[in-house]
C-alpha cells in the first residue's frame, strides 16, 4: 500500500509508475454506479479506482456536516461515508427576558445580549454541535422539572437538525454522482433511524450491507462495547460479536469487504483515551485501550480488505491487523473542524490514503 500526500504527491507517485490517469462516468442510474478513477498500465491492463472520504463523530456541528458534503466534491470523491455520531451532545437554553434581552450560559460563559445578536448566539452554539431554544423562564423551568419532556425536547431538535442534513446532502450532491452513505454511532437515538431512512438519495448503512461500487460490500455496525456514559447503542461485548456475525454472513467476498463499524479494535493504536478516575475524571498523562474485544477478533478471524473507525476521537490513525489496513480519521467536532480520511480503493486493494482537515 503506498501512501500519498495531497494531490501533488499522488499525481508523482502514478507517473513513476507509469499511469495514466482519468475519470469516466459510467451510464445506469438504476444501479447507481458512480463516476470512479481507472488507471491505464503500461499493459493497457485496466484498474478501477474508487476514492471514498470518509468521516466520523460529527456530534450535530453544522460547520462539520456542511464541510464534509462541500468536500466531497472539490476532493473528487466518488463515495462519502458518515460513521456516527451524528447527534449533539446538549440542549443550550436561550431565556427571553422581559426587558426583550436574552440571556444564555454556554462554554461556561454566561452571555447577555439582544434580539440583533440572536441568530449569532445561535450559529455559535450550533457549530459546537449544540442545539439551542428560545425560552422564557417559566418554559425553562418546566423543562428542568420534567426529564420526559426534556428528553423529547432533545430528540426533536436532534432530528430536525438531520433533517436538514439530509436535505442539503440531496440538494448539493444528487447531480455529481456521489454516493452517499450515513450510519448513526453508539450516541445517537434510535429514532433518528425514520430520518435516515426517509431518503432516496442518502442511504442508511447501519445493520446493513451494502455495496460502495462494483467491487466493494461493505458491513456497518454503529453499535459500541460499554461506556462510562451509558449510551442508547452500546452493548456488552458478546452481544457485539452476534450483531457482527449476523452481517459477516452476507459477505460474498471477504478480501475485497469493509468493516465500517463505529468502534475501533481493541489495543490497535486507534483506539487510546485518557484514563477515567472513578469520579470520570481523565487523566493527562495516561491513555489505555478502551476499544472493542469482538471488533478485534472479527478482523483478524476475517481478515476484510479495510476497516473503518470512529468513536475515539483523539486517537486519529492507521494501522494493519494482519492484511487489514484500519482507519480512524478522529474528530475536532467541538472546534468545527472536518477531520477525514481519503481512500483509493483498486479492486483489490487500498491504493493510497491521506488524512485530512479543514
Amino acid at each position: 500500500m503506498d501512501r500519498w500526500n495531497a494531490v501533488v504527491g499522488f499525481l508523482e507517485m502514478e507517473e513513476q509508475e507509469g499511469r495514466y490517469r482519468y475519470r469516466s462516468s459510467l451510464e445506469g442510474a438504476a444501479s447507481r454506479i458512480t463516476p470512479s478513477l481507472y488507471f491505464l498500465t503500461k499493459d493497457k491492463e485496466v484498474i478501477k479506482m474508487t476514492r471514498i472520504l470518509f468521516v466520523t463523530d460529527v456530534h450535530g456541528s453544522e460547520y462539520v456536516f456542511r464541510k464534509f458534503i462541500n468536500a466531497l466534491p472539490i476532493y473528487k470523491a466518488d463515495v462519502g461515508i458518515l460513521l456516527g455520531d451524528l447527534s449533539g451532545k446538549l440542549l443550550v437554553p436561550i431565556v427571553k427576558n422581559p426587558d426583550g434581552t436574552y440571556i444564555s450560559t454556554f462554554f461556561g460563559g454566561t452571555y447577555k445580549f439582544k434580539e440583533k445578536d440572536l441568530e449569532d448566539m445561535k450559529k455559535r452554539i450550533s457549530i459546537a454541535g449544540y442545539y439551542p431554544i428560545c425560552v422564557s423562564k417559566e418554559e425553562l423551568d418546566k423543562i428542568e422539572s420534567n426529564p420526559e419532556l426534556k428528553d423529547r425536547i432533545f430528540v426533536e431538535n436532534i432530528k430536525k437538525r438531520l433533517e436538514s442534513w439530509i436535505k442539503l446532502a440531496e440538494e448539493r450532491l444528487r447531480d455529481k454522482n456521489i454516493k452517499l452513505f450515513i450510519s448513526a454511532g453508539n450516541d445517537d437515538p434510535w429514532e433518528i433511524e425514520d430520518v435516515l431512512n426517509s431518503s432516496d438519495f442518502v442511504i442508511n448503512a447501519g445493520m446493513k450491507k451494502v455495496y460502495i461500487d462494483e467491487y466493494h460490500e461493505m458491513i456497518t455496525v454503529p453499535h459500541s462495547n460499554p461506556t462510562p456514559w451509558n449510551t442508547p447503542r452500546e452493548v456488552p461485548e458478546e452481544k457485539l460479536e452476534e450483531i457482527i456475525e449476523s452481517l459477516v454472513k452476507d459477505i460474498k467476498d471477504m478480501e475485497r469487504a469493509i468493516f465500517n463499524f463505529h468502534v475501533p479494535p481493541y489495543d490497535s493504536g486507534l483506539d487510546l483515551a485518557p484514563k477515567l478516575s472513578r469520579d470520570l475524571t481523565p487523566s493527562v498523562s495516561e491513555m489505555i485501550p478502551v476499544g472493542s474485544k469482538a471488533v478485534r477478533k472479527a478482523i483478524e478471524k476475517y481478515q476484510p480488505l479495510m476497516g473503518l473507525h470512529g468513536h475515539i476521537h483523539e486517537s486519529k490513525g492507521v494501522c494493519n491487523i494482519g492484511r487489514t489496513v484500519c482507519f480512524n480519521p478522529g474528530s475536532e467536532y467541538g472546534e468545527g473542524i472536518l477531520k477525514g480520511v481519503l481512500i483509493d480503493l483498486e479492486k483489490d486493494r487500498v491504493k493510497g490514503y491521506s488524512f485530512v482537515s479543514g
